[in-house]
């Protein structure tokens, strides 16, 4: 249900009329059903509030989330309330009788999150006092004899160290969620595991090398069983009188020859380059490993151009969307945030895309039609979302390009994507935030397992050849409209330095 309401804003401007959508449970609002594509100015999910009737006001109804979030609304009249009225009552009985038991998980933690939330305020504000105290002292020439220097990295451990116990919180209940949902067109992929090594006899294997022991046993048990056949074999030909000496002979080497054939038939499964004719050579030589960035459904790479270098819409949106599962193999939960501003700017530009598509067939499009209207700048415009998903873009193409150029820790590929693209932008809290998901980023062997098509593939000689190989085609398509999107911005200065 959607329609005109008007909500309370505040003592100063009062009742103000808004544009309501009730969809899968959550009441969501805007400025006007125009200003919809902009996104929406705020929500309120039913099945966690109180609807409550206004005892004197017939057109009124209250949204309440006690202690945490409240909408007052007016209807037009009264017949029009109690259609909202059915509408949200519908809405939160069905989510309230179908809440699984995740859900009550999340409510039950709601509150000790907001403990540690209140902690991260008072710890925060008193960080804030003792830089704005250090800044006073130097402007004035004082010392103080207090060793503030310890005193604010004390603070910021702290905080550092609260923040990381509302990120555990927050992974229990809101944001494991999150990383079990793939974008549309994801690629099936394996999962981010550590590889466990096997043990033998108290000493750890490399899993390579464990396969090539247990092929060996294999063979070994085949060998055996082939020798215990033909023995069967000569004992039968043994027991047929009529049979010559000569043709005894005969089938012994025939036996032999088999046998000699099965063995060279294994020791081709283990080491097939051995075996190969040129033929069979130049075949094999084109067979590589799939991987995650030649599966996807909607790659740069495959996007065609237009004649003024304008960017596909759908088609750049389709390959972002593509590209967010990297950041769950970089870990689903520390980087839920990252990824949640991430898809957060993909859907903003689908909002204005699908407000008028045939309008917006390029990006350039979308850009220029706000520049023209002088909404470019406005806060949560397509095209302010666009700066940032270019930025987040470039994060992700660093990282890769440094992945690709050899570096094996990921943990070091991360930190130096994330200076030259997006630290400049993110004030010292945002940081703490990429801190905590830095140092819980996985191994090169872990990240590189989740790159894979099939479990396992990550173990064989050409798969490094094909990483680089896919990479190779990604990455310079992603450049160059990155860089086509770089010009567009400075242009028509739409760049910013805002820092959040």
């Amino acid at each position: 249900m959607e329609g005109m309401l008007h909500k309370w804003t505040n003592y100063i401007s009062g009742w103000q009329p808004r544009w309501f959508v009730l969809d899968e449970g959550t009441l969501s609002y805007y400025d006007s059903q125009e200003d919809a594509w902009k996104g929406c100015k705020g929500s309120i999910k039913i099945s966690v509030c109180e609807i409550q009737v206004h005892s004197s006001d017939s057109t009124r109804v209250d949204l309440i989330i006690p202690g945490e979030q409240y909408f007052y609304l007016r209807a037009i009249n009264a017949a029009e309330r109690q259609k909202w009225l059915v509408a949200l009552g519908t809405a939160k009985a069905c989510l309230t009788d179908n809440r699984t038991k995740r859900e009550k998980e999340l409510q039950e933690n709601t509150e000790a999150l907001k403990t540690k939330m209140s902690e991260l305020r008072l710890y925060c504000d008193l960080l804030l006092q003792q830089v704005n105290k250090i800044k006073e002292n130097d402007e004035l020439g004082e010392t103080s004899g207090i060793d503030t220097g310890n005193m604010v990295k004390s603070t910021c451990t702290t905080f550092l160290k609260t923040l990381e116990e509302c990120m555990q919180i927050a992974n229990r209940t809101f944001i494991t969620d999150l990383g079990t949902h793939s974008p549309p067109g994801t690629p099936p992929v394996a999962a981010i595991k550590p590889l466990k090594p096997s043990i033998i006899h108290g000493e750890q294997v490399n899993p390579a090398a464990a396969h090539i022991t247990q092929r060996a046993s294999e063979k070994k048990h085949y060998d055996l069983k082939e020798e215990e056949d033909d023995q069967k074999e000569n004992d039968r030909e043994l027991q047929r009188g009529d049979q010559s000496e000569e043709q005894d002979h005969e089938k012994k080497e025939n036996a032999r020859l088999l046998e000699h054939q099965r063995d060279a038939a294994l020791d081709q499964e283990e080491s097939p380059d051995q075996f190969k004719t040129p033929s069979d050579s130049s075949e094999s030589d084109t067979e590589q490993v799939d991987t995650f960035f030649n599966t996807m459904s909607h790659r740069f790479s495959d996007m065609r151009l237009d004649d003024d270098n304008g960017i596909p819409s759908q088609e750049f949106l389709d390959s972002c969307y593509a590209i967010v599962p990297v950041l769950d193999k970089l870990g689903s939960t520390v980087f839920a945030p990252v990824k949640m501003d991430f898809v957060g700017n993909i859907k903003k530009i689908q909002q204005k895309l699908m407000s008028d598509p045939d309008s917006f067939p390029t990006l350039q499009s979308i850009v220029l039609h706000e520049v023209q209207t002088n909404v470019a700048q406005v806060r949560n415009s397509a095209t302010e979302a666009l700066l940032w998903l270019r930025r987040g873009l470039k994060f992700l193409k660093e990282f890769l390009s440094g992945v690709n150029a050899g570096e094996k820790d990921i943990q070091a590929a991360l930190n130096n994507a994330y200076g030259k693209t997006l630290r400049q932008y993110h004030g010292w809290v945002v940081r703490g935030v990429f801190a905590l998901a830095l140092r819980a980023a996985p191994t090169y062997q872990s990240f590189t397992a989740a790159l894979v098509s099939r479990e396992g593939d990550e173990l064989r000689s050409d798969f490094t050849k094909s990483m680089h190989r896919d990479l190779g085609v990604y990455l310079p398509a992603m450049e160059k409209q990155l860089a086509i999107l770089d010009e567009l911005y400075e242009e028509y200065n739409l760049e910013s330095d805002e820092v959040v």
